[in-house]
């Protein structure tokens, strides 16, 4: 039996070790010098995604469909799709093409550790989405369980599942790391017993397939790092402050319609935004369910969507040093802002 998903949904955040996100091509794009008017324009900024349109971006849907981004004196912003060769956001910030992005901090370290003056000031996921899937059968639920397994590795992905056993004291050599591509069919044959996976994906479309499946994620045992940050340049952080408050503003509110109503944000990403990437109802709704458990946390709760508490931002400091990147809270986060939209419109939190 085979099953339906895009193998490049991994190449997003997988670029976890190595510096394998073409540091040097990005900072290249820097000495093209001043900045770009389409990039920074006054009103409709462009926006990068890190992705596809599909449900992965429902708060933006939202935040477009309620009047949220015009109401904040910024048009209809352009959300520029991404996943393509070039379209990585640092690329699009560091060359002023792009006014903001979302991304992932193993993303952003080394490009800034390179040189590069970019923060991020929001996170949309508390948690990243890698997991790993197994048989519901034949459960393995953290990485210790996996010692001794055959566990399915994408090339794309060999970067980030070497964190996650790095990160639990484990070695290539406690697990038997089965070179795969991107079909979880030999999963669901016994070729193999676990199989690195996106939470929103792999476990949805198998299980619609018939194969009952369970799942841990990486970010629960010592890899937490968060993903679809918010990341623009330090130089609009000077000089566009009021700007990316109105748009954060809005974008949280968007994000809280968003977790409140699976199905419109599904239906938003099938027939509008998404129309032409053959989506369907069903999953995407499946995906959006998935993903506000990926959103909505108890410090979310207690702070607001996209929000990020110290001691979040202090394990992703552990985490990214556990991948080989030595970065301070300091040089890559600047929650400040988000504080202060809070701050400022306190009716903007809503129960969830």
């Amino acid at each position: 039996m085979g099953y339906t998903f895009d193998r490049r949904s991994f190449l997003r955040y997988s670029l976890i070790a190595g510096g394998a996100v073409g540091s040097a091509s990005v900072l290249a794009a820097c000495s093209s010098g001043g900045s770009d008017s389409s990039g920074s324009s006054t009103t409709n900024p462009k926006v990068q995604l890190s992705w596809q349109k599909n449900i992965e971006f429902a708060g933006e849907y939202f935040a477009i469909e309620n009047g949220y981004y015009e109401a904040g004196g910024l048009g209809t912003p352009e959300l520029i799709t991404g996943g393509g060769p070039g379209t990585g956001v640092e690329t699009g910030l560091t060359a002023n093409k792009v006014w903001i992005g979302m991304t992932a901090p193993q993303l952003t370290a080394p490009v800034i550790l390179q040189g590069a003056a970019l923060k991020s000031i929001a996170a949309t996921f508390q948690k990243n989405p890698f997991c790993i899937v197994s048989s519901e059968g034949k459960p393995i639920l953290s990485p210790q369980e996996m010692k001794g397994k055959k566990i399915g590795v994408q090339a794309s992905n060999e970067n980030v599942f070497k964190a996650l056993l790095t990160a639990n004291g484990m070695t290539d050599s406690d697990v038997q790391k089965i070179t795969v591509q991107y079909d979880p069919t030999p999963l669901t044959t016994g070729e193999v017993d676990g199989w690195v996976s996106y939470v929103t994906n792999e476990p949805i479309t198998l299980a619609a397939g018939g194969f009952p499946n369970t799942n841990f994620l990486f970010a629960d045992f010592n890899l937490p790092l968060v993903a679809e940050t918010l990341v623009v340049r330090q130089e609009t952080i000077d000089n566009e402050r009021d700007k990316l408050k109105a748009f954060l503003k809005a974008d949280i509110a968007g994000w809280y319609d968003a977790v409140a109503d699976p199905a419109k944000s599904a239906d938003l990403a099938v027939n509008k935004y998404g129309k032409d990437l053959g989506l369907e109802v069903d999953e995407q709704t499946k995906e959006a369910q998935a993903q506000n458990l990926l959103v909505i946390s108890d410090d979310t709760k207690a702070n607001g969507l996209l929000t990020m508490t110290d001691a979040l931002i202090d394990l992703n400091i552990e985490a990214l040093a556990k991948a080989g990147y030595d970065i301070t809270a300091d040089q890559i986060f600047d929650m400040s802002l988000i504080e202060e939209v809070y701050a400022e419109n306190p009716d903007l939190k809503k129960p969830i």
